[in-house]
């Protein structure tokens, strides 16, 4: 990076994603910058997926990358990168941290954190990486329409300070982004794979044709999930195509 990274921190936005990318429209913002907020009015997650969040309790930010050296069709390894560095960091107050496919961080069979993760194409190659990022932090009660939330402060029963927890998991993406950037992917890829949810076993999931039990294969260059079945059958699904069963 030439330029260090801005934060910016608007008192209220409805998106920090949305408010990112209106920034970019107006001017550039150096490589790993962040916009980060106490109160996030809208937030988005995966397609048809909201974002909620308590003003003052969570973490919820965006950042931003220019990975033109990746190529289109690896545009995954992004997911994989900032699932890492996030988990590198959680890992070290809590155990038992994992990803869920594609990049939900979970602690145990509760849902931790979110990633969404939003690239601008430019041929085969990638523009912008709009990196989305939401972590339960201190928020003790959750709206019943959450399937399975928790927060550090519920699994630790202290409470967390943000700003330090944000400057470390915010060095740890500049740290492993940096990995990505110099073709260093090893340990990215390990990392990610070791830490998946349900990498070992077999497992309830749910498809288009009804509910099944599968165990993990593989992760695709793409990002598509590869799903063995009893009767030895490999699926591939592609986000928000199968469903898991907790």
């Amino acid at each position: 990076m030439d330029t260090s990274p801005e934060i910016i921190q608007p008192d209220e936005t409805e998106s920090t994603s949305s408010y990112l990318k209106e920034l970019l429209k107006q001017r550039h913002l150096p490589e790993c910058s962040v916009v980060i907020t106490n109160r996030q009015t809208a937030g988005r997650g995966q397609p048809g997926n909201a974002w909620i969040s308590n003003p003052g309790e969570n973490l919820t930010f965006s950042i931003i990358f220019y990975p033109e050296i990746i190529d289109a069709h690896e545009q995954f390894i992004i997911s994989k990168t900032v699932a890492v560095a996030i988990t590198d960091v959680l890992e070290t107050s809590i155990p038992e941290i994992s990803i869920k496919w594609p990049n939900d961080i979970y602690h145990k069979n509760r849902k931790l954190g979110g990633i969404l993760i939003e690239n601008t194409l430019s041929g085969q190659s990638i523009d912008q990486s709009v990196a989305g990022i939401g972590i339960n932090i201190n928020q003790m009660s959750f709206p019943p329409t959450l399937p399975n939330p928790v927060s550090l402060q519920q699994i630790t029963g202290q409470k967390h300070e943000l700003l330090p927890l944000f400057e470390n998991i915010f060095h740890s993406l500049i740290a492993h982004y940096s990995s990505l950037i110099n073709d260093d992917r090893t340990i990215i890829r390990e990392k990610y794979l070791n830490r998946l949810f349900r990498r070992e076993g077999w497992h309830k999931y749910q498809d288009v044709n009804g509910e099944f039990t599968a165990k993990f294969s593989r992760i695709g260059p793409a990002g598509h999930l590869f799903l063995q079945r009893k009767n030895g059958e490999i699926s591939r699904y592609a986000f928000k195509e199968v469903e898991y069963i907790i």
